[in-house]
């Protein structure tokens, strides 16, 4: 088989890493110095990476976070109330084999989307399907979908990703139909898969937030207990900024 043909079936099979690579080797002429084995080693490899970065891509694409950052930009120190190592051990993402949670609380500007986001996008670079919300834009979403009989196909579509963040919860009094729908959402989450929630009240506070009380303390129980919280402190880092 020539290398044009080679490099045709590649293409026409969409196996671009492997296109790419084997373009590379030719180019350099270093084709030569590979035997069949190497050769065969260094196309496998460059086509699955190739296939993983495409995957990453996608479901970084697909979340929508709110903010492009990570782990590594994160800025730690006393005053924010923000643990280093707790978020090192949060990244590796081991809490979402464990179907936990995660609540970030702090003041408006503390920088707590901003973490929720990079988490999420370690979530995406480990293969994670991660979703973002932000809940003031969410439940009026899910009202609509409900008069037009699309709900329960997006509560499907949330309930399936590994890994959801629901941003800005709190800022608005949930009615009666947040409040059911919220719930929906967590009891199909519990004990299945993750949830990180953000909000600049304190835990303490979701209670009357949420309204009813029956309703509260059904979601409270399934998403508060055993989860682990970051608590931020300190003022606002867009003053900072």
């Amino acid at each position: 088989m020539t290398q044009s043909i080679a490099l045709n079936q590649m293409s026409k099979m969409k196996f671009h890493g492997m296109m790419e690579a084997y373009k590379t080797i030719l180019d350099s002429n270093k084709h030569h110095d590979l035997n069949p084995e190497e050769l065969i080693n260094h196309l496998l490899q460059a086509e699955w990476e190739e296939r993983e970065n495409r995957k990453i891509n996608r479901l970084y694409k697909t979340a929508k976070f709110r903010y492009s950052a990570t782990v590594e930009e994160l800025e730690f120190s006393p005053n924010r109330g923000l643990d280093k190592m707790q978020v090192l051990r949060l990244a590796d993402m081991s809490f979402i084999k464990r179907k936990e949670n995660i609540l970030i609380t702090g003041a408006t500007g503390a920088g707590k989307s901003y973490i929720a986001s990079a988490l999420g996008n370690q979530a995406c670079m480990q293969g994670v399907r991660t979703q973002y919300y932000n809940t003031t834009k969410l439940f009026p979403k899910l009202k609509m979908l409900k008069a037009d009989g699309s709900y329960i196909k997006e509560i499907a579509r949330i309930e399936k990703q590994d890994l959801l963040i629901l941003d800005d919860f709190g800022i608005q009094q949930l009615d009666e139909m947040a409040r059911m729908a919220l719930l929906e959402i967590i009891e199909d989450r519990h004990g299945r898969a993750s949830t990180i929630v953000v909000s600049q009240l304190p835990v303490t506070k979701w209670f009357e937030t949420i309204g009813d009380s029956t309703i509260a303390d059904a979601i409270l129980d399934r998403l508060v207990h055993t989860a682990h919280r970051i608590e931020l402190k300190g003022e606002s880092m867009r003053k900072k900024q």
